[in-house]
């Protein structure tokens, strides 16, 4: 199957650092830590990276919209710290932590996806997936609105590959291809057609051909086994690519290209890149995350500069980080808080 594993050095948001098996590395941070989110035991800010501790075995860094850091070290044991308000960080309180500390003692966690508020959540080894964090509007797909400060399992099965948690949502895919979503859905970021929140997990369309999915505030997106982009949710600005900005509440497909290979969704906007390694962006770009020296919006994809070599992605609220395959680290975008490093 595709390496989806591990997520290391992400910007503030959602993201994807994919490489094959090892046995973990350091780990730098760099930005806003008023919640100790930086792992330094302090909440100075940081312009610059810094080390969390001296482990060399971290596998997946996966940074909450909401101030909070959630990771996995090679040996599967799963850490998080920045700030709890809502239970997000799985240490059975709302307790802050500026260093990390461990999630329990189990030692079987593989993916981990951190949203805005809500939900946290990740998949284990064994196939099933765990969601804990402010449970509004049924982002934690218990079937109620409950909130969970440590894991609960989300239904029983143990066929579930990767999640992704957006804005009191969540999106999963399953090892048949098929993908499910709950939660929050005023603007569709479901899939499903409407504009019904759903506290269980439903299936999106019939198909089992889905590959990768992302999501953020109130939008989604994914990459289909046939190599076409698909993104559905708000829209308010182009981030769908669909050359408008018109909501959609079911998938459509981005253009007709049948060559993209991973993606990325920050607050407002798309990153993607293709199979010849180039990379693209659409949606909000009023700080520059698009990568295009300027700070026009954009409904459709446009290529960030002219490489072939663009590797990995992270994306946060306002700006952008990706990995080229010498393992260059590019950022781009706002730079208030350091967040560029």
């Amino acid at each position: 199957g595709k390496w989806r594993l591990p997520t290391v050095m992400q910007a503030e948001g959602a993201g994807n650092w994919p490489k094959p098996p090892f046995a973990g590395g350091e780990l730098w941070l760099w930005g806003r830590n008023q919640f100790g989110q930086l792992g330094q035991g302090n909440t100075t800010t940081y312009s610059s990276p810094v080390q969390v501790g001296a482990l060399t075995t971290w596998m997946n860094a996966a940074c909450s919209n909401y101030y909070g850091m959630l990771t996995v070290t090679s040996g599967g044991a799963a850490w998080s710290w920045g700030s709890g308000a809502s239970g997000q960080l799985g240490h059975n309180s709302t307790t802050d932590y500026s260093s990390p500390v461990q999630i329990g003692a189990l030692t079987d966690w593989s993916e981990m996806s951190g949203g805005f508020y809500a939900p946290s959540g990740a998949t284990k080894t064994d196939g099933t997936l765990w969601v804990w964090g402010s449970g509004t509007y049924g982002g934690l797909g218990q079937g109620n609105t409950t909130g969970y400060s440590s894991p609960v399992q989300v239904g029983a099965l143990t066929t579930w590959l990767q999640f992704a948690a957006g804005y009191y949502f969540s999106t999963a895919v399953k090892t048949d291809g098929t993908l499910w979503t709950w939660g929050r859905n005023n603007y569709g970021q479901l899939g499903q057609g409407n504009t019904t929140d759903i506290s269980s997990p439903v299936q999106v369309g019939a198909l089992t051909a889905w590959q990768k999915v992302s999501c953020n505030y109130r939008f989604s997106g994914a990459v289909k086994t046939d190599g076409t982009l698909w993104m559905w949710g708000r829209n308010d600005k182009g981030q769908l690519g669909q050359e408008n900005t018109t909501d959609y509440s079911s998938p459509v497909q981005v253009g007709a290209l049948t060559d993209w290979s991973d993606l990325v969704c920050g607050w407002s906007f798309t990153l993607a890149i293709k199979t010849d390694g180039t990379l693209w962006g659409f949606g909000n770009n009023n700080v520059g995350m698009l990568g295009q020296n300027n700070t026009t919006n954009y409904s459709s994809p446009v290529q960030v500069g002219v490489l072939t070599t663009w590797l990995a992605l992270g994306a946060g609220l306002y700006n952008s980080a990706a990995l080229t395959t010498d393992k260059t680290l590019y950022t781009w975008g706002q730079g208030s808080d350091g967040q560029t490093g």
